[in-house]
This record gives C-alpha cells, sequence and structure tokens, in this order.
C-alpha cells in the first residue's frame, strides 16, 4: 500500500455562486464516507483561504525564524488536500476522478516516497 496526496490550488476552483460551492459540499463529503468505508481514508480538508493568516518556520539559517504570511509571495497557493492510501496508481487516479467530479475542479495526484528514504 502506498500514501498519495490528492490536492488543488485554490486559483483552479473557479469563480462559481455561492448556491453552486453549496450543492458541492454534499457531494465532497459523499466521497470521503466512501472513502473511509473503502478503507483508503487517512484525511482530508480544506485550507482557509487568507493566506495572510499563514505563517511560516524557516530553519536554513541555522536558527528556526518564525514570521507571519506564506513563506514566498505567489499567486497560487494550496486550496485543499486528501490523503490516501491505496494499493496502486490505477487506485489513486479512481479517487483523484471523485474528488474531482465532487468538488467540480481539477485535482493533481502525487505519491509519497516511501517511510525512510530520501
Amino acid at each position: 500500500m502506498a500514501e498519495y496526496l490528492i490536492y488543488f490550488n485554490q486559483q483552479w476552483v473557479g469563480d462559481h455562486s455561492e448556491e453552486w460551492f453549496r450543492e458541492r459540499g454534499p457531494k465532497a463529503m459523499k466521497v470521503i464516507e466512501e472513502m473511509k468505508d473503502a478503507g483508503v481514508y487517512v484525511l482530508a480538508g480544506g485550507l482557509e483561504e487568507d493566506v495572510d493568516d499563514a505563517f511560516s518556520a524557516d530553519a536554513t539559517s541555522g536558527t528556526v525564524v518564525v514570521t507571519d504570511g506564506p513563506f514566498i509571495e505567489t499567486k497560487e497557493y494550496l486550496g485543499g488536500l486528501t490523503v490516501i492510501e491505496v494499493p496502486d496508481d490505477d487506485a489513486a487516479k479512481m479517487w483523484a476522478g471523485k474528488v474531482a467530479e465532487a468538488c467540480g475542479w481539477p485535482q493533481e495526484v502525487r505519491r509519497f516516497k516511501p517511510q525512510g528514504q530520501p
């Protein structure tokens, strides 16, 4: 079994009405419940949209420095994520498709390196 990250950047969501977003919530929750029932769910969640509320920790100087705001200013930022544990890429693709369909916007998928690998 391998863990996969399914995620989206906030900018991929697009402009939609509040009603459209309200319709998406139950669809997304149904997929999460389906993942739990299948035993592949690890965690999932949407992130706060205001990146000004983010903070960063950087130890590259040899001393940990924590600052307010994102680490770098960028036009795109992470909007939400799901972590699943499945046997292979095909299963990860299937779940990513279900998430994309439920949410109504694209999802990217990346496999985690096995534990203990650099």
